[in-house]
């Protein structure tokens, strides 16, 4: 059985530096921070006092102030976000068969603000279980896709993917594999996560993983910088439809690129930590570079996973160096954490996006707030420091990591 090859027309972003992909890209290529003070609680007994929170997001812009109320935010981001992608891609869902069309959507956490609010006010109160009926369909994870099937007819496969912080690469590569088999045409796929709470800060906070620098702030997202102290709590969504390429051709769709490849692994080795060869990062890369047909020293650029961690950032690099050998230096390296925070189960989605408007605009966003040298990250690597390169990018991958040891990569080429 031959595959069919699978294409990416329409994206949308809302994330920290931007509530739509023009406004997303401007941010990034002109490297924009993302991080600033907590204003969804009092963050005054927190060691972490700031996020990448969504900035001038109102809910009731897009939905009635009933509908909204039925919705956690990490939905809320879900609907609004694919909402651009569907329309960014010009389909007309009233001539394809939509059964046909599937939801393939990723989040690592789900509604945790919803989970957080319904057991604070049980807490609160006499005993009396007094629970919003709301409650588990606004909480479970795999309400976002069926809101957005729901909002759109879509009734091919549908449900979301968990594996932390790869959830939404793993969606996409999910999504890929569905269409290359031919059981979908079409997938709208990418992730939400909506983590700045009590609860998500507190949670993080407690295990070190976030920077506590709290008087820089805006540039407390430093990856690969040797003060780099723990990762920045971001929240989001990004969104993709992918398309079989006969049918988006026969309809004469903008493509923005081939999904070529996607590769996945397993540290098998910590809760949390990475394991500090990157033994399973290694794997991950080579099993998607096989996956899309592709040899290393094809690749232009790696939009990285790069959250800004003592550990992670160094062994993910070293990764990098085993995989690419020599090549590794001729490709444009960048973590875009350094501006959006880390959006957890939302971070595939938006940085895959990244990657593809990479090769749309000829530019590799840049990793900002660096100024000191890691003497454990080979001097030789360019992770596009600071400033925005031009690069005519032909192939771009993305890497994507969760806790539990899941690694997720995936791979896109310019069409020809």
């Amino acid at each position: 059985m031959q595959l069919k090859r699978v294409v990416v027309t329409g994206i949308g972003a809302l994330t920290p530096i931007g509530n739509t992909i023009e406004e997303y890209w401007d941010g990034l290529v002109n490297g924009k921070s993302g991080s600033a003070p907590i204003t969804y609680y009092d963050s005054e007994k927190f060691k972490t006092k700031f996020a990448c929170e969504l900035k001038n997001f109102n809910a009731e812009d897009f939905f009635d102030r009933k509908e909204a109320r039925k919705l956690d935010r990490f939905a809320q981001y879900a609907i609004v976000s694919s909402d651009e992608a569907i329309k960014d891609s010009g389909i007309d869902f009233d001539t394809v068969d939509k059964f046909r069309v599937g939801v393939i959507w990723g989040a690592g956490i789900g509604g945790l603000e919803t989970f957080q609010n319904e057991v604070l006010n049980f807490a609160a109160g006499d005993g009396t279980p007094r629970f919003n009926p709301f409650f588990i369909p606004k909480m479970i994870a795999d309400i976002a896709p069926g809101n957005i099937s729901i909002r759109h007819g879509f009734m091919g496969p549908n449900y979301t993917t968990v594996s932390a912080c790869a959830s939404s690469a793993n969606a996409i590569i999910d999504a890929l594999n569905t269409i290359r088999l031919g059981h979908c045409d079409v997938v709208v796929t990418g992730g939400s996560e909506a983590a700045v709470t009590i609860a998500g800060m507190g949670g993080f906070g407690a295990m070190h993983a976030l920077s506590t620098r709290n008087e820089e702030m805006e540039t407390a997202s430093r990856p690969f910088d040797a003060t780099r102290d723990g990762f920045v709590l971001g929240e989001g969504a990004g969104a993709l439809i992918l398309e079989e390429y006969e049918h988006a051709v026969a309809r004469g769709a903008k493509i923005y690129a081939e999904v070529a490849g996607g590769g996945l692994s397993s540290d098998a080795y910590h809760m949390t930590a990475p394991h500090p060869d990157g033994i399973g990062v290694v794997r991950v890369m080579q099993n998607c570079l096989k996956d899309a047909g592709l040899n290393p020293e094809d690749v232009d650029a790696i939009n990285t996973h790069g959250t800004s961690t003592p550990l992670g950032d160094v062994a993910e690099l070293k990764a990098i160096s085993k995989v690419f050998g020599e090549h590794a230096h001729k490709i444009n390296i960048n973590s875009t954490k350094s501006m959006t925070g880390h959006l957890l189960g939302a971070a595939g989605a938006i940085e895959a996006i990244a990657a593809i408007l990479s090769m749309e605009h000829g530019i590799v966003p840049p990793t900002i707030n660096h100024t000191h040298v890691d003497e454990n990250i080979d001097p030789k690597l360019n992770l596009t420091l600071n400033k925005a390169q031009k690069r005519d990018v032909k192939v771009a991958l993305s890497n994507t990591f969760g806790f539990g040891g899941h690694n997720a990569c995936v791979i896109f080429k310019k069409i020809s």
